[in-house]
């Protein structure tokens, strides 16, 4: 158990690398009026693939803690860090909902089960995202910025959120599913639901 939870936290910092580099370098950038920018980017994809591989929270951590340290070397995000690091970890912990407590993915033997219940988390992780990313963003940049700021970035937030959950969803399915026989080889699947407690 001591040395599965060291992997796990090992883990969790592999998935805040891949999050920060996909994020950050991988991006498409895309300037808005009054200096602001919103982007298409796979970042969310490594917050769902690190949910279906460590559990919700586990996941969820690594892809905000990534994405988080890519918004503060950012000028134009860096007012934004603390909005994503509690939407990232998020959308981990509403994948990791789906597919551990309710799917219990990581028991199921069924290919085609774990392939329905790996879109189906990834699907879940994500809409939470598009409804509430440009929802708490409107409220977060009214805040900060003003109305005008707020109303006129929201249109493309809800496009690019959108983007992002598609591409998303289909890039962690895949690569999850490309995965798992792959990690249970290498001895770093870890059966989550299995043991009291587990998240």
């Amino acid at each position: 158990m001591k040395n599965q939870n060291v992997q796990k936290i090992a883990m969790t910092g592999l998935m805040a690398a891949l999050s920060y580099v996909v994020f950050t370098f991988l991006q498409i950038k895309i300037p808005l009026p009054g200096g602001d920018a919103t982007s298409i980017h796979l970042g969310n994809a490594v917050c769902v693939l690190g949910a279906l591989i460590l559990g919700g929270f586990y996941g969820g951590l690594g892809g905000a803690i990534g994405m988080t340290i890519g918004d503060l070397l950012d000028p134009v995000y860096v007012v934004y860090a603390p909005k994503t690091f509690f939407l990232k970890l998020c959308i981990g912990l509403v994948t990791g909902l789906i597919a551990h407590k309710i799917g219990r993915i990581t028991l199921e033997t069924d290919h085609k089960k774990v392939a329905i219940l790996t879109v189906l988390a990834a699907v879940g992780g994500l809409l939470f995202n598009v409804i509430f990313d440009p929802l708490i963003g409107y409220f977060y940049k009214l805040a900060i910025l003003g109305k005008p700021a707020a109303e006129l970035t929201l249109a493309w937030n809800v496009a690019s959120t959108s983007i992002n959950a598609v591409t998303s969803t289909i890039v962690a399915s895949l690569v999850y599913l490309a995965l798992r026989p792959a990690l249970k080889k290498a001895g770093l699947f870890f059966v989550i639901g299995k043991e009291k407690g587990a998240n």
